[in-house]
């Protein structure tokens, strides 16, 4: 029973205790605490009287040694040296042999010098007691300003978490909705547009000898323009069908698929001089229909804007840019383009030169962009006007994806 007493009192005293260290220590000022100091001496001295008193001999030095202590917790060095001071003094007249006197005698010299001391040593013990009480206080509010700074930081970033979870739920579906506009609008262009080349190669035929040479030349410009107006249909809709198509990502043999594509366009472009080069590729990991037509679209283009060169000069390589990315790039002598305008080249209808000069829709690096993106590649390219460009587009290495799937 006593046990739970002082187990239940204890708490209440430590709590009191700190109560008054804290409100002590917020005392500033130079005259309080050194008040203090004066006031503690001048209590301790009426309490050693009064035991004195009572015939309670040799009480004045713990008594004095306690005010000591408690003037240097509470009010710190300088009113400690001067509370020391006082007790000495105040030792000497009022307790050492001859009384009410500064002179000590021989016999009671030792004692004085026990108590002076003593003094020292609790008063020193007190400040450094202190020093590492206030050293802990202040670890102590320091790590709670980290700890509320820190939770203060997780819950902001959980709030961007939050945010970015719904914008990216948001991207999601106005992708989906743009897919599927784009795919709508396309597939429901296709009836008029094969309505307008029908009925004007209807009328070309059936009208040709009541036309003129002019009208001629207009129903030609109407078919000219529908036949591009379907490729850009026709491109779209492979456009709008790469974002909705599932990427299936197997091992791909770059070198064997590069060649295969080399092969094919050789055939397109037989009659020209181009000098091809070729060098080694590794393995990496990716679908390989969709790489097979960013080959296709890089090595198209190079093929096309080298029209002009006579030879042409095509180069397709690789370059390992680290341990976990392989940087795939195709060079080429042509017609180049002004770096100023690099970030228009991978937008949707984007070209930088004239249809009248170089045929194509605009769509081409668009979906290069858009398969490297969904492989988590980058595309970039580099060029100038009439000394050709350089596209580059990077891949997960093979070796790479076999540490990350490892178990």
């Amino acid at each position: 029973m006593t046990e739970l007493v002082e187990g239940s009192a204890y708490p209440g005293a430590r709590r009191s205790q700190a109560y008054w260290n804290r409100e002590f220590q917020r005392i500033h000022s130079p005259m309080l605490r050194y008040g203090f100091s004066v006031v503690s001496v001048a209590i301790a001295l009426g309490v050693s009287f009064a035991l004195q008193y009572y015939h309670c001999r040799d009480a004045a030095l713990p008594v004095l040694t306690v005010a000591i202590a408690l003037t240097t917790w509470y009010a710190g060095t300088g009113p400690c040296v001067v509370a020391v001071l006082l007790s000495s003094v105040s030792f000497d007249y009022f307790f050492t042999e001859p009384l009410y006197s500064f002179e000590i005698s021989d016999g009671e010299l030792p004692y004085y010098f026990i108590f002076v001391a003593w003094a020292v040593i609790v008063a020193s013990f007190s400040a450094v007691r202190r020093r590492i009480e206030d050293s802990l206080r202040q670890a102590y509010d320091d790590l709670r300003v980290e700890v509320e700074q820190r939770k203060r930081r997780e819950d902001e970033i959980r709030q961007l978490n939050v945010e970015l979870g719904k914008r990216a739920t948001e991207l999601e579906a106005t992708n989906k909705e743009l897919e599927s506009f784009a795919y709508s609008v396309s597939h429901d262009l296709r009836a008029p547009l094969r309505h307008m080349v029908g009925y004007s190669e209807l009328l070309q035929r059936q009208a040709s000898s009541l036309l003129d040479e002019k009208s001629q030349r207009f129903i030609r410009t109407i078919l000219d323009s529908a036949k591009r107006m379907g490729n850009l249909i026709d491109d779209l809709l492979a456009f709008s069908r790469i974002g909705r198509a599932e990427t299936r990502k197997t091992k791909v043999d770059l070198e064997q698929l590069v060649k295969e594509v080399v092969a094919e366009i050789r055939q397109d472009a037989k009659g020209r001089e181009i000098a091809w080069k070729i060098g080694p590729f590794p393995v990496c990991h990716g679908d390989r229909s969709m790489l097979r037509l960013v080959v296709v679209n890089l090595v198209s283009n190079a093929v096309k804007f080298t029209r002009m060169r006579t030879p042409a000069e095509i180069e397709i390589g690789c370059a390992d840019r680290n341990n976990k990315e392989v940087e795939v790039f195709v060079r080429d002598n042509g017609a180049g383009f002004d770096m100023q305008y690099v970030n228009k080249l991978f937008g949707v209808f984007q070209r930088l030169h004239l249809p009248e000069q170089f045929e194509g829709t605009g769509i081409g690096l668009a979906t290069v962009q858009r398969i490297i993106h969904r492989h988590g590649g980058e595309v970039r390219a580099e060029g100038a006007v009439d000394r050709g460009a350089t596209f580059y587009f990077s891949l997960p290495a093979q070796n790479a994806t076999e540490r990350t799937n490892a178990p």
